[in-house]
């Protein structure tokens, strides 16, 4: 029997990795609750990044093949796994499009409750990899003005202009998506320290969709207590056990989900369910297709007479699709209760998160509709076809 351990946030986890052998059995678990105890005949470990895979957890398993359904790999001791020659994959990129979407829809709620407008926003993207090259793609569609700064990429490629930090401190929106590191010429650990925060413009907007520990959370409360700094904040330090003085100076704050659409979590188990079979040869029968379909008539948005010709128009169909603001009302509402508890609802509210689809689920009908929206919501990613 080959015994498959898979945490239970992981989608499909039982349709998908029952098909790796004939005679598989899929274990689900809590992957923050994981103890070595548990997986000691284990054969294969899916996980995600709640999930710490270190030396002491594998100890004494007879584990052949690991993998996480995340885009990160900071909770994956590599070098340990590289010396016990197991083989590990991840799934790079599959919940990109559903954090991009997330920061569009979250910079046109600040840009509507402030009262500005598009070319008011001068936004660096910090790290240009999956998310962040797809947040510059929709945000070039819109004509809003970027600024890419990812030095360790620069030296490799000149695909963008890139630029410096003194740039990024400038502007009066950042978005950071960059993965979290403690080594190298460039280390992302509390990247966003107090110097970074001391130096943005009054009433800026910081986003933060990449991991908690890129920012140092004591030195932003710290520059919150004398000047306005905007806060859109997905990722905690300490999660599940996140800082409630620090919710409390969010204009949108949520869970970790926000690359939880459904196509992104099913695209996760997707990707390391094949490099699962690749790694034991076996012939992949779990289709993702077959759950991607949807046959529910919830997937026609309203095209509202006023069009999508300033933000209150596009946000209005943005928030159709995903309401950024629901999210964060619910992660406010655990904030009164006791820290035990607040960590607890934390997990649940992933753990029961919302069927949420991306742009390209939907469709959008209208005789109104001109060619240039068309092409403008093709480039936010929605289904232009007839």
């Amino acid at each position: 029997m080959m015994k498959i351990f898979a945490d239970q946030n992981i989608p499909f986890a039982t349709e998908a990795f029952s098909t790796l052998s004939p005679n598989a059995e899929v274990v689900l678990f809590d992957g923050r609750q994981l103890e070595n105890k548990q997986i000691i005949d284990a054969d294969v470990l899916m996980v995600r990044s709640v999930t710490k895979v270190t030396a002491s957890l594998l100890a004494g398993t007879r584990i052949k093949f690991i993998g996480s359904a995340t885009i990160g790999t900071d909770h994956i001791d590599l070098d340990y796994l590289a010396s016990a020659a197991i083989p590990f994959a991840n799934a790079p990129g599959c919940n990109a499009t559903s954090a991009s979407e997330y920061v569009l829809c979250g910079l046109l709620n600040h840009t509507r409750l402030n009262n500005l407008s598009l070319s008011d926003l001068d936004v660096a993207v910090v790290g240009y990899g999956n998310v962040g090259s797809r947040v510059v793609e929709k945000l070039t569609a819109l004509g809003v003005t970027t600024h890419v700064y990812d030095p360790p990429r620069a030296l490799l490629y000149d695909d963008v202009e890139y630029q410096d930090w003194q740039t990024v401190k400038s502007c009066n929106v950042v978005t950071a998506h960059v993965p979290l590191t403690i080594e190298g010429d460039y280390p992302t650990q509390q990247m966003f320290d107090n110097e970074f925060f001391s130096a943005l413009p009054e009433d800026s907007l910081f986003i933060n969709t990449s991991r908690g520990g890129a920012v140092d959370e004591n030195a932003l409360l710290t520059q919150l207590e004398s000047k306005k700094i905007n806060l859109i904040l997905d990722v905690w330090q300490n999660e599940p056990a996140i800082n409630p003085a620090l919710v409390a100076q969010t204009e949108i704050s949520t869970p970790h989900i926000a690359g939880y659409s459904f196509d992104g979590k099913c695209r996760g188990t997707e990707m390391i369910y094949l490099a699962a079979c690749e790694q034991l040869q076996v012939k992949p029968v779990w289709d993702i297709a077959s759950v991607l379909t949807d046959n529910e008539k919830n997937n026609i948005l309203h095209y509202s007479a006023q069009g999508i010709h300033d933000v209150e128009g596009l946000w209005a169909l943005l928030n159709e699709a995903y309401s950024i603001e629901i999210d964060s009302q619910k992660l406010l509402e655990t904030m009164s209760l006791d820290a035990e508890q607040r960590a607890q609802q934390f997990d649940l509210l992933r753990k029961h998160y919302p069927k949420r689809r991306e742009f390209s689920f939907y469709r959008i009908s209208s005789s109104a509709i001109s060619a240039k929206e068309i092409s403008l919501l093709a480039k936010l990613g929605f289904n232009m076809s007839l």
